[in-house]
């Protein structure tokens, strides 16, 4: 048999095998007394230029990708992340209120907000670090970015649904945000304002009084 077939035969093996070749198993599948060792060199100079080449690892041959063309094959699909309620909650709180600060999240929500829950708003792009308020301390105020816009195709903060109809659901409190805060100590600890108002997790006592305010609004 020439060797131009042995080539063809060694080709049509490697395709057709899903997983690598190794050099015994073609010695074994070749007619007797191919050149395998010449046949694949030849082959593999064959396909050096082409999108696939022929690939040695290990003892094994397969054809795989051209190196060179990865950026080519690659394919990027966008990860969809479901939000926690509480980060639904805080963002529509800092979308409302803004620009707000954490404890006047904290004490909208009647949850202490976790630190992992800002930071998943940042990661997607929703929320930025607006100015420090004028109060002591100067604590850090929460406003949205356009990222946040463009997500919800809107065009301005004005385009939210209308405020006042989210209050009268009794989704948002009536009360502005900087009217909403504690007289206790509005820079205090984690530890301190999970003890006054619970955690994230928690959502227990945020929906067991829900329906008690809607209760007090229908009567």
């Amino acid at each position: 048999m020439s060797n131009e077939q042995n080539i063809r035969i060694l080709e049509a093996l490697l395709f057709a095998s899903a997983a690598p070749v190794s050099t015994k198993e073609l010695h074994d599948r070749m007619p007797e007394g191919a050149d395998v060792g010449g046949a694949l060199m030849e082959l593999k100079a064959q396909y050096e230029s082409r999108g696939v080449n022929l690939i040695e690892t290990d003892g094994h041959w397969a054809f795989r990708t051209a190196a060179d063309l990865a950026n080519v094959l690659e394919i990027q699909r966008e990860a969809q992340r479901k939000l926690s309620r509480a980060a639904m909650e805080t963002l529509a709180i800092i979308a409302y209120h803004q620009p707000v600060t954490r404890p006047e999240i904290e004490n909208i929500r009647g949850v202490a907000t976790h630190r992992g829950t800002v930071d998943a708003l940042m990661e997607m792009g929703w929320i930025k670090p607006g100015r420090r308020r004028e109060a002591p301390g100067r604590p850090m105020t929460w406003v949205t970015t356009p990222e946040f816009l463009d997500q919800f195709s809107l065009e301005s903060l004005a385009d939210l649904p209308g405020l006042e109809d989210l209050k009268a659901s009794g989704l948002l409190d009536r009360r502005p945000a900087i009217e909403a805060i504690p007289t206790g100590n509005l820079f205090a600890d984690d530890e301190e304002l999970e003890s006054l108002g619970g955690s994230d997790d928690d959502d227990s006592e945020f929906e067991s009084e829900a329906p008690s305010e809607l209760e007090e609004e229908a009567a």
